[in-house]
């Protein structure tokens, strides 16, 4: 155990201070030494030294540490009193006099500047960006989409409205968000089966109540959010199935194959899931604009757009889909589950299986999502700049 006594802690004040006082004192026995000597030593010469001590006291400045204490009990009331700052208490009259010394300032970005309130601001297609103006052509499109019944992409003329079809069915399945009440409504789901209801999962349900979701991320909650309200809604959500409402009132149902969860590392995720009526098996990925760049296919916007949002103070977000064939997909099942069972460096083989898939990827879209700023915000960091400190944002605007 360390049983060393803790240091005596002072502020930094108190020690030039006290330094400033050693030297003052210093100072009067070298005066008093000199004028001794200058007078010349006799059998009294300590009298005189005494007096000359006396004499030069005022030097040291007695009376500024009892201002400085009076100084420092002003300025905690003035501090524990501001109406700007309610419910602060002062445990400390070192406290205001350090405040005066901040040179730098370091600060996370997340939940401090911001409110860690996610708003869904921009969707960009590369040829076509659509703002929060604009969402219901958005909803348009993806409803003039399904009503067509437009779900195979090799055998349609990619149009604007299939891309914007497609872009929002990638957010709605790429993500780690669970709506509320799966539980209750898988049990509502048997007992709508065991009744020989051929559609379950909407039986009964409010098709205009809003979904609540839960995720890690705030991120991904303003996402499947978004895409609820251009009528594509997430409605159930375990390990092994998805499923979405579409504008139509009808359930798309997805089999979850593979998940590939995000890590600060690799700075994207992925999901490879099967469409229970076609078929089709789509690798989705979302993630950071400098690892996407390159995965996905060439395109000439890409990092201008992701630069114009961040300009914006948007957090970006690229997402690509690829195609996989049956075989396709067996084959990397068949090496990813290998690697999952290695004794030695299993996270590496696992990767180096994952890496094959991803690359000539389908860039579908950029998103741009806002983080709210904390009240004042803006003109508090205006006021420090204007005081000479220096402030430091750790994390970056770009990133998930």
């Amino acid at each position: 155990m360390n049983t060393s006594h803790p240091p005596n802690k002072m502020g930094h004040t108190d020690v030039e201070v006290n330094n400033l006082t050693k030297l003052l004192f210093l100072l009067t026995l070298c005066l008093s030494t000199a004028l001794v000597l200058l007078k010349g030593v006799t059998a009294f010469w300590y009298i005189y030294f005494m007096r000359f001590i006396v004499l030069f006291s005022n030097i040291i400045p007695i009376n500024l540490r009892v201002n400085l204490d009076l100084s420092k009990i002003w300025y905690s009331i003035c501090i524990h009193k501001d109406d700007n700052i309610p419910d602060t208490v002062v445990r400390n009259t070192t406290i205001p006099e350090e405040l005066g010394r901040i040179c730098y300032l370091l600060s996370d970005k997340t939940g401090t500047l911001t409110q860690n309130e996610m708003v869904f601001k921009k969707l960009h297609l590369g040829t076509v960006s659509f703002g929060t103006e604009s969402f219901s052509e958005v909803k348009d499109h993806v409803a003039s989409e399904y009503s067509n019944g437009s779900r195979h992409g090799s055998k349609v003329r990619k149009t604007l409205a299939f891309r914007v079809k497609e872009s929002v069915r990638a957010l709605a399945i790429c993500h780690n968000v669970t709506p509320s009440g799966c539980d209750e409504e898988e049990e509502k789901e048997e007992g709508e089966k065991e009744e020989g209801i051929d559609n379950p999962g909407l039986a009964g349900y409010d098709m205009s109540e809003k979904m609540q979701y839960q995720a890690a991320s705030p991120d991904e909650v303003a996402l499947v959010e978004w895409t609820e309200e251009v009528n594509l809604t997430l409605v159930y959500r375990d390990r092994q199935v998805m499923r979405l409402r579409t504008p139509a009132g009808k359930l798309e149902q997805f089999q979850i194959l593979t998940m590939f969860p995000f890590t600060s590392e690799s700075k994207r995720m992925g999901i490879i899931v099967k469409d229970v009526d076609t078929g089709e098996i789509t690798f989705v990925m979302k993630g950071a604009d400098v690892v996407m760049a390159n995965i996905v296919q060439y395109n000439d916007w890409l990092e201008e757009e992701c630069d114009n949002m961040a300009r914006e103070g948007l957090r970006t977000l690229v997402v690509a889909k690829k195609q996989l064939s049956q075989e396709q997909y067996d084959d990397f099942e068949k090496r990813y589950s290998e690697a999952k069972l290695a004794i030695h460096e299993r996270a590496r083989q696992m990767r180096n299986v994952q890496l094959t898939l991803e690359g000539d990827m389908e860039l579908l879209c950029v998103t741009g999502v806002e983080d709210k700023l904390q009240p004042d915000v803006r003109t508090t960091l205006e006021l420090l700049a204007n005081a000479g400190i220096k402030v430091i944002l750790k994390g970056s605007v770009g990133g998930q």
